[in-house]
């Protein structure tokens, strides 16, 4: 027997000895995401599954511009979002960031959407969201993405701060967290 095997062999008898009185445990069953406390306009259909569950992580980016249609008014306008997607574990699975909403899986696997309907979150939060998926590009976890649900929002609303004619193409970043509820057809 060679060395490394019989390390392997007298490491796999001790992990043995020390759990004999260890009772396996059961995985936990999974949780299916739970959407019957979401505003109907942000619900996902019917006939459709949870495919992923992560928790986005990241940054807003508002820029002050003049408004188009109030001369001499101003205000904070999206730029775009960056964030990290983590799984349930803590574990990052891909990322989120735009102009276009990308949502990219760490697989190589990417989807973008249009904005189906928005519901009131939290104050200080910005809205609940339910995006259409575009076909995916790549074979991995975003294949066959449906839908997009946005929940549990927290933070990333425009500045407080006041957007003048002197603050003109400054820009703030905000913090913002919120879950991503990946959707598939069952």
């Amino acid at each position: 027997m060679s060395a490394r095997l019989a390390l392997l062999t007298t490491a796999a008898a001790t992990a043995t000895a020390i759990c004999a009185g260890c009772t396996m445990m059961a995985p936990a069953p999974m949780r299916t995401f739970d959407q019957g406390a979401l505003p109907d306009p942000v619900k996902v259909p019917a006939g459709h599954r949870v495919a992923m569950e992560t928790v986005g992580v990241g940054e807003i980016t508002y820029e002050c511009r003049a408004k188009a249609s109030q001369p001499g008014a101003f205000e904070w306008v999206f730029v775009g979002p960056r964030a990290v997607l983590n799984d349930r574990g803590g574990k990052a699975v891909g990322s989120y960031f735009g102009p276009p909403a990308t949502w990219a899986s760490s697989d190589g696997s990417a989807i973008t959407g249009a904005q189906l309907a928005v519901a009131p979150a939290l104050p200080g939060s910005i809205p609940l969201q339910l995006v259409k998926a575009n076909p995916a590009t790549g074979a991995g976890a975003m294949k066959d993405v449906a839908y997009i649900q946005r929940v549990a929002t927290q933070g990333g609303v425009a500045p407080a701060r006041a957007c003048g004619a002197d603050a003109v193409g400054q820009r703030e970043i905000v913090r913002y967290q919120a879950d991503y509820i990946f959707w598939k057809a069952a």
